[in-house]
């Protein structure tokens, strides 16, 4: 079984993708940490992060295991890697990785911003999180200052804004929610609403008649 989870940034669809993986035992993978890691790895080493070459290159023998995710998690980091998402070659040479983590025996939980619309189509279970900029900019200035940076909730919340134009106008695989994705919209539910909402969703895909699948096509070079 398939579960590709899209949506915003800090709307909880990470929160939800683990949850509803450890409820089902099923491996779980963030690909939002992939681009996350380009782009750490691109800053480490002095290279623009707007340099598709590199980037690429990078991309191609990028390894989660290499990073420490809290790192990983900072604003900066998160600034670079929406730009480092919109590199067409960057998505092409992460997308064997993802889809074979999704084609595993067993099934996956995959959460990021195209899993349903590109990475996995054929998911068994697709689902568009969401919830207000606002409460978005909540969320992510409270993680933020958790993790001792300095930052305004007023400026979270126009980097959500302009991370959200980026992500949703880029060219290659923009962010938006699969045709046949159902909604969640977290703002006024709690992490273990959320979780309920899912698993409802999740066990009507299982009653449901299987559908034939079409074959998932690997983005053009």
């Amino acid at each position: 079984m398939i579960i590709a989870i899209d949506g915003t940034t800090s709307s909880g669809k990470g929160t939800l993708a683990k949850r509803l993986a450890a409820h089902y035992g099923l491996p779980h993978l963030d690909t939002g940490l992939l681009y996350r890691a380009v782009a750490k790895s691109a800053l480490n080493k002095g290279i623009d992060f707007k340099d598709e070459r590199e980037c690429a290159l990078l991309a191609a023998h990028i390894d989660l295991a290499e990073f420490d995710e809290r790192e990983l998690r900072t604003a900066g980091v998160g600034t670079a890697a929406s730009v480092v998402a919109t590199l067409g070659a960057v998505r092409r040479a992460l997308f064997e990785l993802q889809r074979k983590f999704a084609q595993q025996k067993g099934g996956a939980v995959l959460d990021g911003r195209d899993i349903g619309t590109v990475i996995a189509p054929d998911a068994d279970v697709k689902l568009w999180v969401d919830a207000s900029v606002e409460e978005r900019a909540r969320r992510r200035f409270k993680e933020l200052s958790a993790m001792g940076e300095d930052v305004t909730e007023h400026g979270v919340l126009m980097q959500l804004k302009d991370r959200d134009a980026r992500d949703s106008q880029r060219k290659d695989a923009p962010m938006k929610p699969a045709d046949d994705a159902v909604w969640i919209d977290t703002t006024r539910m709690t992490p273990d609403e959320c979780l309920a909402k899912a698993i409802e969703v999740v066990e009507a895909r299982k009653a449901a008649p299987k559908e034939k699948k079409a074959p998932v096509k690997k983005p053009k070079a």
